[in-house]
């Protein structure tokens, strides 16, 4: 990724002149994807140290209203906790509303504005904690509860935050939102299980074993809607955190399951395999990284059990991991010609399944 400075620099060192930069900017900005009428679109990804900064308190103002919330903050009685949420999200979007639209600064105006739609939850659960109105007529736990147990008594909570997040994401369409509204969808899921199943009067035989299926399943289904989202050619990526949320809970429900089979081991190691050509398919690290680690698993379960007394299975796993790092090498070294005969190679109609920046990479390898 190049910037404009790096394009003055090249100019001023005589790389480039100023007439090819001016008919390059010209020709990129042909490239770029025409507005929606009224929109307003999300800033560029990037990350540098102020990013972090801004990520990391995001992080922590959620977390310390939410998962890391004291008993004693529970303690406080639904009018207070709903005007401590009521307090902080206005807070919040007037900052973040003044960041986005009269500073120019997205991004931390965007964290701004989702640290007010997790307030959500909170605001929601005083109004039910205020008046008793919780589902079944029993008030699941406290506060911090929410984000640790599963019940059917938080289903409110997560409409709510959800209607939040799509009200927010359409004045401030900053792609972090959608983390958080992918995550309000994936407790609503599992507490509307918890609300279907009845375990006290003949329910499911194997309750965990349903919340993983419900939770594979979720997964499974962010991850193509992500792979729908990233075949329209938006500015912002909001994708990935739906990529990261999909892949998170669709592999976590998978390598939670456990299974004496050894056919199904190799599935599974096949399934991280998958993973690691999808992540190249849709140019989508993320894929590539879990499934890394699937594929280490079950090489971990093949020297704990399988190869167990085996003197040579460590050092033949080693020279698989050099010839590992070498093909990376010779990729690195000959991977314009492997990309063109890998895009030569899609057929047509599966080629059209790709996303735009997937794409734009193999064309610049052509």
């Amino acid at each position: 990724m190049f910037t404009r400075n790096d394009l003055d620099a090249a100019v001023a060192a005589g790389v480039l002149d100023r007439q090819t930069l001016d008919r390059l900017l010209g020709f990129l900005a042909g490239r770029a994807p025409a507005p929606l009428p009224g929109a307003v679109h999300a800033p560029a990804v990037r990350f540098d140290v102020s990013h972090l900064l801004w990520y990391a308190g995001a992080l922590v103002i959620m977390g310390a209203m939410g998962l890391f919330s004291t008993t004693a903050f529970s303690l406080m009685g639904g009018k207070a906790l709903t005007f401590t949420a009521s307090v902080y999200a206005v807070s919040f979007v007037f900052a973040g509303h003044i960041l986005w639209y009269r500073r120019d600064l997205r991004t931390p105006g965007g964290l701004l504005i989702a640290c007010a739609v997790a307030m959500a939850p909170l605001a929601v659960f005083g109004i039910q904690d205020w008046a008793g109105w919780w589902i079944g007529d029993v008030k699941p736990g406290a506060y911090r509860d929410y984000y640790i147990w599963i019940k059917g008594g938080w289903v409110p909570m997560e409409i709510a935050t959800v209607i939040a997040g799509l009200i927010a994401l359409w004045f401030y369409p900053f792609p972090f939102i959608v983390a958080v509204v992918s995550l309000a969808v994936w407790f609503f899921t599992m507490d509307v299980v918890d609300l279907m199943v009845d375990r006290g009067r003949g329910g499911y035989s194997d309750y965990w074993a349903l919340r993983r299926t419900v939770t594979q399943w979720f997964g499974l289904a962010v991850i193509v809607f992500a792979w729908v989202v990233d075949l329209k050619k938006r500015s912002g990526d909001f994708a990935f955190w739906l990529h990261l949320v999909g892949i998170v809970t669709f592999w976590g429900a998978v390598t939670s399951q456990s299974s004496n089979s050894e056919l199904a081991k190799a599935i599974y190691c096949a399934m991280n395999v998958g993973l690691v050509f999808l992540a190249v398919f849709l140019a989508r690290r993320v894929y590539a990284v879990f499934g890394t680690l699937g594929i280490m698993f079950y090489l971990g379960h093949l020297a704990e059990k399988v190869f167990k007394d085996s003197l040579l299975f460590p050092f033949a796993l080693s020279l698989i991991g050099v010839g590992i790092i070498g093909l990376g090498i010779l990729y690195f070294r000959k991977r314009a010609g492997i990309q063109r005969a890998f895009e030569a190679a899609i057929p047509g109609a599966l080629a059209r399944l790709r996303p735009a920046h997937a794409r734009d990479i193999g064309a610049a390898a052509m």
